[in-house]
C-alpha cells in the first residue's frame, strides 16, 4: 500500500468513525474547504450544510456493520449496513469518496431510498406543523 493510499485510508476511517460517534467537529476536520455531498434524499455543496443533519440522523441508527472498505489514492469505497431504530431496518449502503491532499472533497452516498420517502415526508409534515 502506498502512502497516498495509506493517508486516504486513515483521513476515510477517521472521517467514518467519527460521524457515527457524533463527533461533528473531528468529521468536520476531514472534510475539505471545497466540498459537496450527494444521497438519494439530499445534496449539500459545503461541510457544514452536509453535517448540519448528522445529530438527527443518529438518533435512529442502532448500529453501523462494516462490508468492505476499497482505498486508493485520492478515492476510497465503503459499503456498509446501517441498523436503524425504524421501518427501514437495515439499510445496505455504499459510500464514495474523492480525496485532495488527504481530505475528504467529495461524498456520494448510494442506497435504495424508497423505504425513507415516507419517513421522510412524515417529519416534513410534524415540522411544518408545530
Amino acid at each position: 500500500m502506498t502512502s497516498a493510499t495509506t493517508r486516504t485510508r486513515e483521513a476515510v476511517q477517521a472521517y467514518h468513525q467519527a460521524r457515527f460517534a457524533g463527533d461533528v467537529a473531528a468529521a468536520a476536520v476531514r472534510l475539505a474547504g471545497t466540498f459537496t455531498f450527494q444521497s438519494p434524499l439530499i445534496s449539500s455543496g459545503d461541510a457544514n450544510g452536509h453535517l448540519a443533519g448528522l445529530t438527527g440522523f443518529l438518533q435512529v441508527v442502532t448500529g453501523v456493520e462494516m462490508i468492505s472498505e476499497l482505498y486508493g489514492e485520492s478515492e476510497a469505497t465503503l459499503v456498509y449496513d446501517v441498523h436503524t431504530a425504524t421501518p427501514v431496518g437495515i439499510q445496505r449502503t455504499a459510500e464514495h469518496f474523492r480525496l485532495r491532499d488527504g481530505r475528504i472533497e467529495s461524498i456520494t452516498l448510494i442506497f435504495d431510498a424508497t423505504r425513507w420517502h415516507p419517513i421522510m415526508a412524515a417529519a416534513a409534515q410534524a415540522e411544518s406543523a408545530s
